[in-house]
């Protein structure tokens, strides 16, 4: 797939630099050409000669380098690639990017590249909450940085937290994904996404706050992957995504029937915040007060389970079935509870209602902190990021789940 692939790998400090070179194994297996560049930071976690000898191409570490100027030269490298990849990205060089800095051979590079860049940083978890950084991350985005990365779990330094590189495995796979022939070309994607509205009378309904922003960001993401979307969506206020096609509906009942209608599916991914309860008999007429003390009784019927339908279906079963799991309290147990209930392969667990200092959490929100649970009660923490991220997030999982296949 990157056969003839020109990419110019940007090694920054860090000691998850040693990482990249299971990474330029991984794109040299598949055919890429991979030229490094070093930062004298990264000469002190590993040696220019271990890159050479992997990547076969004469390592950079040197702006004021008289003959690598005359030979190649900082512009001609920044031109002559098709994309430029910062593995790890340290937190200094990612604030050299934001405020345009160029004071070294890498941070001229990206200065004066015109390509592509994506970054997969790594450092300290509070290096990566402070201010400072944070502020230029979105600096970043805004300018179309993609971003790999980082993941939540211990660090070299003994803490815990955000900010460990991504695996090369991963790192790879969204390199894949830039390159043309995307691993989720060709395959059909079934997604739902926002509330249902369960009718009392032709005036009330019992719903939720789900706004659906993470389902739609996840149709986004699967769509820029390559994939055939079909999104079914409740109620939201949400635009409907271009190149998708948008199914709307309210209540269960008729997402279920959609998502019946549009399947096979390759995968499915089951995000909207389904009622678990509907009116028996919902009345035809608006119920009025009376203007005296009353009591009215509704008799509540459950509704479909859509996420175990699909899951147990005996025939056109998608190969990878995702649900979410949005719970008040105990977290890791109940998501666990409910992936073993459904016999779906992953799940989406997140804290809903409000926190300690009572403020919303998920629902409507544009950040959410996800747990991702797989079979074997495997949890990895995915913190408090942006829907989009989150999507970008599962969208790599799925790309390397289905290169694997």
């Amino acid at each position: 797939m990157l056969k003839d692939k020109k990419i110019l790998l940007i090694i920054s400090g860090g000691i998850a630099a040693y990482k990249v070179l299971d990474l330029i194994r991984l794109i040299r297996k598949d055919g890429g050409n991979v030229t490094c560049v070093m930062t004298k930071a990264a000469e002190q976690f590993i040696t220019a000669l271990s890159v050479a000898s992997l990547s076969q191409n004469k390592v950079y570490t040197d702006l004021w380098s008289l003959t690598d100027e005359t030979e190649m030269g900082h512009i001609r490298l920044s031109r002559e690639c098709d994309l430029i990849l910062v593995a790890p990205a340290s937190a200094d060089i990612m604030a050299k990017m934001a405020h345009g800095l160029a004071n070294d051979l890498a941070s001229t590079t990206l200065l004066a590249s015109n390509k592509p860049i994506m970054i997969a940083p790594a450092m300290n978890p509070e290096m990566w909450d402070n201010p400072a950084t944070q502020a230029n991350i979105e600096t970043l985005k805004n300018r179309n940085i993609h971003f790999i990365g980082p993941e939540s779990g211990d660090m070299a330094c003994g803490e815990k937290g955000l900010g460990r590189l991504s695996e090369p495995d991963d790192i790879y796979s969204s390199i894949y994904t830039f390159f043309g022939d995307k691993p989720l070309a060709k395959k059909k994607v079934l997604i739902t996404a926002g509330p249902t509205y369960e009718p009392v009378d032709p005036v009330r309904f019992i719903g939720n706050r789900s706004s659906g922003k993470q389902g739609y960001a996840i149709a986004e993401a699967l769509r820029d992957a390559g994939a055939e979307v079909t999104l079914v969506s409740g109620p939201t206020n949400l635009q409907s995504p271009q190149n998708i096609k948008v199914i709307h509906v309210n209540t269960a009942q008729e997402m279920l029937e959609a998502c019946i209608s549009n399947l096979p599916a390759n995968i499915a991914i089951c995000s909207a915040a389904i009622s678990d309860w509907r009116a028996k008999d919902p009345k035809e007429q608006k119920i009025k007060k009376t203007g005296k003390t009353q009591k009215q009784t509704i008799d509540f019927i459950e509704n479909p389970d859509i996420l175990k339908t699909l899951a147990n279906l005996p025939k056109n079963r998608p190969e990878l079935i995702i649900g979410f799991a949005a719970e008040t309290e105990d977290l890791h147990k109940n998501a666990i509870k409910k992936l073993e209930n459904k016999r779906c392969d992953w799940i989406l667990a997140n804290l809903v209602g409000k926190d300690e200092n009572g403020q919303e959490r998920a629902f409507g929100q544009d950040k959410s902190h996800i747990y991702f649970v797989k079979q074997n009660n495997e949890i990895e923490d995915w913190d408090t990021v942006s829907k989009k991220q989150i999507a970008l997030k599962l969208t790599e999982k799925i790309n390397s789940y289905i290169l694997k296949q």
